[in-house]
């Protein structure tokens, strides 16, 4: 059920991180919740690059997607996201499982992202899936690039860090606990 993303795609990408945001609401988090998905010239960026997929549904319309950068020589997952209606099939985790495989081939040695620390379905699940929390003084430039800009759009009014895997230690089959809650 994953594929490439196609321009075709790419509406249905914003329509996703829309519906992703909702839950976000409900934890009082509406800033985020009310946040413009990215727009389709950056999403066509990595479509373009290869580095964009779906999990389509039994009709392959997009409902969970991920796109990865390359941040200081690593895989950077950007945003992975999934239909709320969608949680607990481990979609999140697929898409996830693909950047991986992905990050392999180029042969890189890990894969990062950026996350809410206290978010059930962000910094605890990522950590379940074996991400571990990077302290600040482990953060690449890049990474500490790409958090200055997060506390620039406002996004520090909640915890949030750098999160890292090492591939060589990642499994495929890393069974996450609470999926269902996370909507991931």
């Amino acid at each position: 059920m994953i594929r490439p993303a196609t321009t075709h795609d790419l509406p249905a990408l914003r329509d996703i991180e829309r519906a992703a945001g909702a839950p976000f609401a409900e934890v009082g988090m509406t800033a985020v919740a009310d946040d413009e998905p990215p727009a389709l010239d950056m999403l066509r960026e990595f479509q373009r690059a290869g580095r964009a997929w779906v999990w389509g549904d039994d009709t392959d319309h997009p409902i969970g997607y991920l796109i990865v950068g390359v941040v200081d020589g690593v895989a950077h997952i950007d945003q992975v996201s999934v239909r709320p209606d969608y949680a607990g099939q481990r979609i999140g985790k697929r898409l996830i499982d693909q950047a991986v495989r992905w990050a392999e081939t180029e042969a890189m040695v890990a894969i990062t992202l950026t996350t809410f620390t206290e978010v059930a379905w962000n910094g605890p699940y990522y950590e379940r899936l074996g991400f571990r929390y990077l302290l600040v003084h482990e953060e690449t430039p890049g990474l500490r690039a790409l958090r200055a800009a997060e506390r620039a759009h406002g996004l520090d009014r909640w915890p949030r860090a750098c999160m890292r895997a090492e591939l060589a230690a990642w499994s495929m089959d890393r069974p996450e606990r609470g999926c269902v809650e996370n909507g991931l």
